[in-house]
């Protein structure tokens, strides 16, 4: 009978401990062989990935990766939750949005595992004259409201503080946001702000409604003006700090009451690890900036996550389902109090039933079935969680204190120069997207043209005239729409003839390569019979390098000799005479997707 030791199993005791530098060693050969000659920390940082914010992740973290001690759940600087139990009792709230006046859809979210409501309310949304029909049956002693009025804040505040003395509920049991927001409200439109209104709902929730918050901190603007996580964490604590100086000087509140009326609000991502980062390093930043303030106990941040919009895509919508689903697990799994799953058909109007059916129900899985919320900051104490933390908590403090030297956050919307950084950042982002070195699946990588279109009622207009709302899917739709005006008018879609050269082994992954990059514009890749036979006025050649040495400039004289007026070569760019330019992995595909479709007479 084998006895194990009183220390428990040591699967590696047989083996020689290994350095870092033995294993950097190692990569260093692996990458040798495929032509990078390169030793020591060089080899590691080969491997790592860029991110946004001057960010990277490295392929490997140890114990020596260490970052500031996150303390305790529930205590400062509140990394691994604002409360002591984090979600463990019940799970995160789960809250769904919704724009219009239906008060079956209402009940049907809150019967099915919906716990609060956010209510857009005003131009864009329920009128507020409508808010009692909308809420119509709703427990309103059970069910927590949010509201987001824009300008319209104050009477429809008003209107749900009537229902609640109207339906017999009491001022303690209310429960939720009253959603002042002014400086969000000016990012979304560029009008500016009632400030006064706003002091005036957090003193009443203060003095009257201990369960109501009367204002949220919303980085969702930045976020879907194509801001970084960096980026969106500084715009919620410019704003966050902004609120309290209005609170304190203008509705007399102190620095406790004041953090009490704010809930914040962010976005999270189908980049799972750096949404955990963000909410973490969120909670840092803002106990940090309650500390300075003179309120080290108050520091704990409320926060309600959303799944991006800027991730939803319109063309094979149902991928978003997983988006959606991924992001979800990051905000859980970052601590976020409450969690809105936008439907996966957010993108393309009005959500049905099924649509809300599975937003909802994503998150009652991960909590109910995949006890995700059983464990407090379950991706604490990961080497890589905690340094990424560490790093974009950073990132982001430098960010707000640049808006800070810029005069605060309304100084830094009104001057421009907010806008410039985000738009930068998504120039940068937006290259990315164009060479899909960020790929977007179902729309910029495996795209599905036969897939018949989604189709949904309109959603009401969004507030406009502020910062921009950018989408990640933006520029192949815009020439996917292209390529559907065409169908509509000619009856098919603009041709791309694939003439392969060579046995199916030595042009089958350049072809597949090709139809995919073709089919994200909405040129339809063609593979059978001749060029004369495909309807296509341009021809991509697709084989191996072998080959081509050895055929492609014959091949591309007889396709010139058929009629072809452009010759594509699937590789990198070479010297081939008859080719007239060249697509491989990083090319900027809207680029050459944008002029082949100009090409072939299809009307921008």
């Amino acid at each position: 009978m084998t006895v194990l030791p009183d220390d428990g199993l040591e699967l590696a005791a047989e083996f020689p401990d290994v350095s870092h530098e033995q294993w950097q060693r190692l990569v260093a050969g692996v990458l040798r062989k495929s032509g990078k000659d390169v030793e020591g920390a060089q080899a590691e940082q080969a491997l790592s990935t860029a991110l946004e914010d001057g960010l990277r992740t490295r392929p490997l973290y140890t114990a020596r990766d260490c970052a500031p001690e996150p303390g305790f759940p529930g205590f400062a600087p509140f990394v691994r939750a604002s409360r002591p139990e984090g979600s463990t009792l019940g799970g995160w709230d789960v809250r769904q949005r919704h724009t219009t006046a239906d008060s079956g859809g209402l009940l049907a979210d809150l019967e099915n595992g919906v716990t609060s409501l956010w209510l857009t309310v005003g131009d864009g949304g329920i009128p507020v004259a409508s808010l009692g029909r909308a809420l119509d049956g709703v427990h309103l002693d059970l069910a927590p409201v949010v509201l987001d009025a824009g300008p319209e804040v104050e009477p429809a505040a008003q209107a749900l503080l009537r229902l609640y003395e109207e339906r017999g509920v009491a001022k303690g049991a209310a429960r939720g946001n009253l959603g002042a927001d002014p400086l969000g409200h000016e990012a979304r439109t560029g009008q500016a702000p009632d400030v006064a209104s706003a002091a005036r709902l957090a003193r009443l929730c203060a003095d009257q409604y201990p369960g109501l918050r009367a204002l949220t901190v919303d980085a969702l603007p930045y976020h879907e003006a194509g801001g970084s996580a960096a980026q969106e964490l500084g715009c919620s604590l410019a704003t966050g700090v902004a609120y309290l100086r209005d609170l304190t000087e203008k509705a007399g509140l102190s620095v406790e009451q004041a953090c009490a009326q704010l809930e914040f609000r962010y976005a999270a991502t189908a980049d799972q690890f750096l949404t955990i980062a963000k909410l973490r390093a969120a909670r840092r930043l803002w106990a940090r900036i309650a500390e300075v303030c003179g309120a080290p106990d108050a520091g704990a941040q409320l926060q309600h996550v959303v799944t991006s919009p800027v991730m939803m895509s319109r063309r094979d919508p149902w991928v978003n389902m997983l988006r959606t689903t991924i992001a979800t697990l990051a905000a859980g799994a970052g601590g976020a109090d409450s969690v809105t799953v936008l439907p996966f058909d957010h993108a393309l109007g009005l959500p049905d039933a099924f649509a809300r059916r599975i937003a909802r129900n994503t998150s009652t899985i991960l909590i109910e079935e995949s006890h995700l919320s059983r464990v407090i900051d379950p991706a604490g104490g990961a080497w890589y969680v905690e340094r990424l933390t560490d790093e974009l908590a950073h990132a982001g403090w430098e960010f707000f204190q640049r808006i800070e030297r810029l005069g605060g956050q309304a100084a830094a919307l009104r001057s421009g120069r907010l806008g410039e950084d985000l738009a930068a950042t998504w120039h940068r982002r937006s290259s990315r997207l164009a060479e899909r070195r960020e790929p977007v699946t179902g729309v910029s990588e495996f795209p599905h043209l036969a897939e018949k279109p989604v189709v949904r009622e309109p959603a009401p207009e969004p507030p406009s005239g502020g910062l921009p709302r950018v989408r990640r899917d933006e520029a192949f739709e815009t020439l996917r729409a292209r390529s559907d005006a065409h169908l509509a008018a000619t009856g098919r879609r603009p041709r791309v003839y694939l003439a392969t050269i060579g046995p199916a082994a030595a042009h089958t992954a350049r072809a597949t390569f090709a139809s995919n990059l073709f089919q994200a514009g909405g040129v339809e890749p063609v593979t059978e019979g001749t060029f004369e036979q495909s309807g296509a006025t341009e021809a991509c050649l697709c084989s191996s390098d072998a080959l081509y040495a050895e055929q492609a400039e014959t091949v591309a004289e007889e396709l010139r000799s058929a009629g072809a007026s452009q010759v594509f070569l699937a590789g990198r760019p070479g010297r081939y005479a008859g080719v007239d330019s060249y697509v491989f992995a990083g090319c900027d595909a809207v680029a050459v997707l944008s002029a082949a479709l100009d090409r072939m007479g299809v009307s921008r």
